[in-house]
């Protein structure tokens, strides 16, 4: 009866911390526009190129195995990785975009970030240091 104990006891741990992961989008503090959720969706589908200033948006992304990359696109752009990337691969094809730029990790995502006024992405709200501005957490 111990073992069962300490078995359900370790499950429930892990779903709960599991749910418990929040994904932060981040801009440079100098940014100074105001964001909401409809607003990152279209950044993050290419239907905002700019921010109010003029500077044209570098929109970052982790990698598609990164978990926060699966947890942002369901909770921010409802779409899948598979879905992201078909609708992203037609607005390439046509000549309508160019897909966000990946990132192979949270700290080269700060750095990028830090060193680009105009860019935006998203880490594990974990990851978030004081070198960036947090706009959403999703």
């Amino acid at each position: 009866m111990n073992i069962f104990k300490t078995i359900l006891t370790t499950i429930l741990l892990v779903v709960s911390s599991a749910s418990l992961a929040e994904v932060s989008v981040i801009v440079n503090p100098a940014n100074s526009d105001a964001f909401d959720e409809k607003t990152i969706k279209r950044i993050y589908l290419g239907k905002i190129k700019a921010f109010a200033n003029g500077d044209k948006v570098t929109v970052l992304t982790l990698t598609d195995d990164a978990p926060e990359t699966e947890l942002f696109r369901q909770s921010a752009l409802n779409k899948s990785n598979s879905q992201f990337k078909s609708y992203w691969s037609k607005l390439a094809f046509t000549g309508k975009g160019t897909p966000p730029t990946e990132v192979a990790n949270s700290a080269d995502m700060i750095n990028a970030i830090k060193s680009d006024a105009a860019s935006i992405g998203f880490v594990d709200s974990s990851a978030v240091t004081g070198d960036v501005k947090v706009i959403a957490t999703f």
